[in-house]
């Protein structure tokens, strides 16, 4: 496989990250707060090795003020239009899963299903997780961050060597703002009829695993969820493979 290099669409100067790799049916994948696109590259690897074409689009360079999930869940369908997709599999890491979740509720016919890599809540995180996540994009060496947000079965330092090479310090204020301007009945509930499918790591401090257990039952007739063992809110860097798996078996598109 070669890397897809990562591109720009910039339709009225928006400047939307994106990137499109593989073949098969489409997965879109939304990056979680203050990531970029590049947080998402070893999953979409492994899901492309899987027979998925996978398109993973970031969050617009972008100082407007007002924005909404609404106009962020329109920049990824803008792509979407872009690369002439109709549909696809939607699904994101905490802050992108909100996204993935408010692109389905405001256009049902472009989303097959949802991916939530840990679910994003109206709550607010734990005063030590906020902590952790501050120290994460204002420390030069956050270990101790690391321990909080990859888990504590992960090496702090594996954790930082790849998380700091992951960062987006431009999408973070774009993405807390636009998630603030949104009525929370806006994003957090679940698209009516499509399915969807929830992977919480068991350690995550942030986007904790009640989360996903109190969406998973407010839709229990289409919602599965599942646990990734030892993984933290940074699971999507530190355990790729298993929910590589995990996301195979539910689609069944192998």
């Amino acid at each position: 496989m070669t890397p897809s290099p990562l591109q720009t669409f910039e339709p009225d100067a928006r400047a939307i990250p994106f990137a499109d790799e593989g073949e098969g049916p489409v997965l879109v994948l939304l990056p979680g707060r203050g990531l970029g696109i590049a947080s998402l590259g070893t999953l979409a690897h492994v899901l492309e090795e899987e027979g998925f074409r996978v398109v993973r689009v970031g969050v617009r360079r972008s100082s407007e003020e007002g924005l909404t999930l609404h106009d962020l869940a329109r920049d990824v369908v803008d792509v979407l239009d872009a690369l002439s997709i109709e549909s696809a599999f939607v699904g994101g890491h905490g802050f992108g899963g909100a996204l993935a979740r408010t692109i389905a509720l405001d256009e049902p016919d472009r989303a097959e299903g949802v991916l939530l890599l840990g679910v994003e809540s109206a709550e607010p995180v734990s005063d030590d997780a906020e902590q952790a996540l501050r120290a994460a994009f204002e420390e030069e060496q956050p270990l101790e961050a690391m321990r909080m947000l990859a888990g504590e079965s992960v090496d702090p330092a594996f954790a930082w060597s790849v998380f700091s090479h992951v960062r987006d310090v431009h999408a973070e204020p774009v993405q807390r703002a636009a998630i603030a301007n949104t009525p929370v009945q806006e994003w957090s509930p679940l698209a009516p009829s499509l399915p969807a499918l929830i992977l919480q790591g068991s350690d995550d401090r942030v986007t904790v695993p009640a989360n996903g257990d109190a969406l998973q039952a407010s839709a229990a007739d289409r919602a599965s969820a599942a646990r990734i063992d030892g993984g933290g809110y940074l699971f999507i860097l530190t355990h790729p493979g298993e929910i590589g798996m995990q996301v195979e078996d539910y689609l069944a598109w192998d």
